[in-house]
């Protein structure tokens, strides 16, 4: 791994003898004991050692839900923890570039290093660029860490001023913050051409290498997307977590993809099924289903029908696994009313709900407190407050079994 410009400050006492032993002892720690523990160290240790080593230790029990157990190795800022993409996701897009055929990636705006990390496990080649020293010098450990420095070289510098000739494709990956990255701000930012960089200077970029990926937030408006792009929407253990635009794919198609099961329903310009009456079964379909706009493929798949023209819902008589919805067996459909769902639930000695909600302006939290429940908490039931042909209306149900 090159560049000049090396770590200083905390990054670098934690990267020195004392500072890994220190780090290797707080690896375990109970936050709710570090004032104790603090005080202790600080008679073995310099004070800001200690105050850097808590810190990172902090951090890396914060990131283990996006890293893993490479967390406990890596270094981090609090932009990173919070801006980084998760293994999975990282993984799954690395895939994807070496499934392209690329050797050799420029990734832009890197932060702390976990898509550039990725890439080089795929056994890629990359340049990670970021203009934030203390995230570049953090991906600089952590290429180190994870032992993939070989084939990372992190400079830290404006993405602006990179020579990008010689790579065949680039990732960029923009802040979308108010401050942008590294700045004090916390806001998040909606409109694409208000990221560092902007997302029409990412497209210039792309226009030129053979491939490339640009991160979005999944909320970006389809009208957004380029005519030469791909766009993939992508949810992790149910959650979306990013929309990525590809460009040397597939241009205008929409894609949703689903870890960790890794498969991806690809859009077929269906319109969508005309809405009907309520059916055994109700499909919620994944939240990247929903943001790419592709309900209509997965009703296709179920042969379903929507509740209602503007909600997410599909409806069926007849029970069909598909993986890009979760399926729910219906035993009761009523008008919204707390009084009579209220009866009915009590009728029924249900203890605990499952609240889920399209549609609807009512919060679950304040629905639970209302409903007063006093059956035992092991008889339970989902609740979905909805609308059906416009009107609002309160479906009951369980998880449907598998098939």
């Amino acid at each position: 791994m090159h560049g000049s410009d090396t770590p200083d400050g905390p990054l670098a006492a934690l990267l020195a003898p004392e500072g890994q032993a220190l780090l290797a002892e707080l690896r375990d720690h109970d936050p709710a004991d570090e004032l104790a523990l603090a005080t202790r160290l600080r008679r073995t240790h310099p004070a800001p050692l200690v105050s850097a080593a808590l810190g990172q230790a902090r951090l890396r029990q914060r990131a283990a839900a996006k890293f893993g157990a490479d967390a406990a190795r890596m270094y981090f800022t609090p932009d990173g923890v919070e801006q980084a993409t998760r293994t999975a996701v990282a993984a799954h897009r690395a895939a994807r570039f070496a499934a392209l055929g690329v050797d050799r990636v420029a990734d832009l705006c890197c932060g702390i290093g976990g898509d550039a990390v990725a890439l080089a496990r795929a056994g890629i080649a990359v340049l990670a660029v970021d203009r934030d020293p203390a995230a570049a010098a953090a991906a600089r450990a952590n290429a180190a860490a994870l032992e993939v420095a070989e084939l990372v070289d992190v400079r830290c510098g404006e993405v602006g001023d990179v020579d990008i000739s010689g790579y065949d494709a680039v990732f960029v990956d923009p802040a979308r913050r108010v401050g942008g990255r590294g700045g004090s701000g916390r806001g998040r930012v909606f409109d694409p051409e208000a990221y560092s960089p902007p997302l029409s200077w990412a497209v210039e970029v792309a226009g030129r290498v053979s491939h490339a990926a640009l991160k979005v937030a999944p909320g970006i408006p389809h009208e957004a997307v380029p005519d030469a792009a791909e766009a993939e929407w992508v949810s992790d253990a149910g959650d979306v977590k990013e929309a990525v635009l590809w460009f040397g794919t597939e241009p205008g198609a929409r894609r949703a993809t689903l870890l960790p099961a890794g498969v991806s329903l690809a859009g077929r310009g269906l319109p969508d099924p005309p809405p009907g009456p309520v059916g055994r079964y109700l499909y919620e379909p994944d939240g990247a289903v929903v943001r790419a706009h592709l309900v209509a493929e997965v009703a296709a798949q179920v042969g379903g029908r929507l509740l209602d023209p503007t909600i997410a819902y599909v409806t069926a008589d007849d029970r069909v696994r598909s993986p890009y919805a979760t399926a729910y067996e219906i035993t009761d459909t009523l008008p919204f009313s707390v009084k009579k769902l209220r009866a009915l639930l009590r009728a029924r000695g249900v203890g605990s709900v499952t609240v889920k909600k399209r549609g609807s302006a009512v919060e679950p939290e304040e629905l639970r407190r209302k409903l007063k429940l006093t059956g035992p908490s092991a008889v339970s039931c989902t609740v979905f407050l909805t609308r059906v042909a416009g009107a609002p209306t309160v479906l009951l149900g369980r998880p449907a079994p598998a098939t």
